[in-house]
């Protein structure tokens, strides 16, 4: 019985407050219809009261001028359409034909009037104006009971104030809610903020990176490409064949650098292609053939074995080895030389890379241009330090140390 009529039940549910929510969007948009459209009913249910003089039927007293609960029926309905947007200015204006109402004993039904203003103070104005506003409606309260009493005194005014109390908790009530919906859709749009500035700051740190590596990739194969044409011009001249062999060692130079920057774009066109693994201490000596193609001649000084570091910190070792190689081919000039050291240990790698000075201009100090601070970025990305100088004996040496972190740690 209950599974038959429960998606009829839902359906008039969610119709409830389909037309809830545009009659809340309605008063949103054109509250002082909703609020004179409200004080209309209310004159028309006076007007009720009035005709016939029905009010003495539930009224205390009935010896009062005829023209009298007309005029504090005036005083009760003219105010309304103001609770909203002047709440407790209204409940003083009220209070005003409320207590004639409660002296006189008109008791007239319009004075309900005075607890949805308290509603209305309890829902939207400051405690303090709700402390007012209900001390004020049980000031006149109270004045009806002392003034007529019937019975038990208590039994008189305990109803009344029960009804002012209930009233005033249920504007709590629908406060504390709305507050609570206020402070969820603050969090909610908080949160939205919060995730919008991790993805720029994931964005700005991969496009860091990309940049990073395209300055590697781009400057070592350029430097190589520009070391081997200089040296194949000098050498077209004299052995055609050295020429011969310089001009494919560029080809295949140049073909890698894109093989490389192709796996690079690729990544960034599509975050789901299948990424090709990053170059490892197995490629240093592929890496330290084409220096030494490019008329570099260096010599390599290993001690430990590096093949349980972590596969990022062993493509940091082969970018800085790369990028201080580079460096040498770019400012050093012809004649210089240089040496790699690199002794792995327990606690982590150590590098050397020293070069002396040819008839190039070293850099003008340790920072200068961007491959000595990427080395000094990609060192500290794993704990590392990079310490970069001149040598005394002209030339130039860079010492990095990274911590150790093995493969089954990352």
């Amino acid at each position: 019985m209950t599974s038959e009529w429960s998606p009829g039940t839902l359906s008039l549910t969610r119709r409830f407050h389909l037309a809830v929510r545009r009659v809340r969007d309605f008063d949103a948009r054109r509250p002082l219809v909703w609020d004179l459209l409200l004080t209309g009913v209310l004159a028309l249910a006076a007007l009720a009261d009035l005709i016939g003089a029905r009010w003495k039927l539930t009224a205390h007293g009935t010896d009062v001028p005829g023209w009298l609960p007309w005029l504090v029926s005036v005083g009760f309905v003219l105010p309304a359409a103001w609770r909203r947007r002047r709440p407790l200015a209204v409940m003083c204006v009220l209070a005003v034909p409320g207590f004639v109402d409660s002296w006189t004993g008109i008791a007239l039904e319009a004075g309900a009037i005075r607890m949805a203003v308290l509603y209305g103070i309890a829902v939207r104005r400051p405690w303090p104006e709700l402390v007012w506003a209900s001390a004020l409606a049980a000031a006149q309260i109270t004045v009806s009971a002392v003034r007529w009493p019937e019975g038990d005194f208590d039994r008189q005014l305990v109803p009344y104030l029960m009804t002012c109390a209930v009233m005033v908790l249920a504007g709590i009530a629908v406060r504390t809610r709305r507050d609570y919906t206020a402070s969820l859709l603050e969090r909610a749009r908080q949160l939205e903020v919060e995730r919008d500035q991790q993805a720029r700051l994931a964005a700005a740190a991969e496009r860091d990176r990309i940049a990073g590596e395209m300055h590697d990739i781009i400057g070592h194969h350029l430097s190589v490409i520009t070391g081997l044409a200089d040296g194949g011009s000098y050498a077209a001249r004299k052995n055609p064949e050295r020429a011969t062999q310089a001009l494919e060692a560029i080809g295949d130079t140049s073909r890698e650098a894109l093989g490389e920057l192709r796996k690079l774009l690729g990544m960034l066109r599509d975050a789901t292609a299948e990424l090709a693994p990053q170059p490892a201490l197995a490629d240093l000596d592929q890496l330290l053939g084409r220096v030494r193609e490019a008329g570099l001649p260096v010599r390599v000084t290993t001690s430990g074995r590096g093949g349980e570091l972590s596969p990022g910190l062993q493509l940091a070792v082969y970018r800085i080895v790369q990028e201080a190689l580079t460096n040498t081919l770019k400012h050093a000039g012809p004649g210089a030389r240089a040496e790699v050291t690199i002794g792995y240990a327990p606690h982590g790698v150590d590098l050397g890379i020293t070069d002396t000075a040819g008839s190039g201009t070293a850099p003008s100090g340790p920072d200068g241009g961007q491959g000595i601070p990427g080395m000094r970025q990609r060192a500290a990305l794993y704990g590392g330090t990079l310490d970069a100088g001149p040598l005394p004996s002209g030339g130039w040496r860079v010492h990095v140390h990274l911590p150790a972190e093995r493969s089954g740690q990352q």
